[in-house]
């Protein structure tokens, strides 16, 4: 069952779970928005015991849910992204699950596409315990106003773990495996898995054409293993 509610500094949430749940979760969207597969994720974090809170980072643009077979019309919003609001809502969102009980430490951010590159930058800030992107892109080139992946890297302040498609054409496996050699000179620990025959987007079941079923089920099995590894219980 989902909720909605808009935070006191106005970044509407939606949120799935117990809030006695002993870990919590942020879940960042995809490029097109929080809509039906956002939400059953989030749903199926808080079936492994996750308080799951997906912030409408396309608030600013009136949260758009985005059709996958018409990904021009996500231009916009995605455009309308900037450091300072990713900022102000992923802050909004720790400051709610800070509220609930739950301390940096026993909080994960989990994200998607474009999500993944926003769960990275996420784990920059302290907020998170561990943090998880499914083919982040922005690695040598920033995106949304943040400084490329590879920059970002040495501002680590979690854990994080990374999952690729080889097949993704817009991250090469060469960016991938530059960003595997920056992670792994901070001092948190580090994981990035690689699927060779995944295209970007291989985890969303909502997408037929590009949807790899043994490589999703593995990729969020890692994740769910790594999450209890280094993120703790409230």
């Amino acid at each position: 069952m989902i909720t909605k509610l808009v935070l006191p500094n106005g970044t509407p949430v939606q949120i799935a779970g117990d809030v006695n749940a002993p870990r919590a979760i942020i879940v960042v969207q995809e490029a097109f928005g929080v809509n039906d597969h956002i939400r059953e994720v989030a749903e199926r974090f808080a079936a492994q015991g996750y308080y799951a809170v997906a912030p409408e980072f396309f608030h600013r643009s009136g949260s758009p849910e985005v059709a996958y077979d018409d990904f021009p019309a996500a231009m916009a919003p995605m455009g309308e992204l900037n450091k300072e609001g990713l900022t102000e809502d992923l802050l909004a969102g720790s400051a709610f699950l800070v509220e609930a009980g739950y301390p940096a430490a026993a909080t994960a951010v989990v994200g998607y596409c474009m999500g993944g590159t926003v769960a990275f930058y996420a784990a920059t800030l302290g907020i998170v315990g561990a943090a998880a992107s499914f083919y982040g892109g922005g690695v040598e080139t920033g995106r949304f106003g943040l400084a490329p992946l590879l920059e970002l890297a040495s501002d680590l302040k979690s854990a994080w773990i990374g999952l690729y498609g080889d097949l993704d054409k817009g991250i090469p496996v060469e960016q991938v495996e530059a960003l595997r050699a920056a992670v792994a000179a901070t001092s948190h620990p580090t994981e990035v898995h690689r699927y060779a025959d995944a295209e970007h987007g291989f985890s969303c079941d909502a997408r037929v054409a590009v949807y790899n079923e043994a490589a999703a089920k593995d990729a969020t099995s890692k994740t769910l293993r790594f999450f209890a590894e280094h993120v703790a219980t409230k």
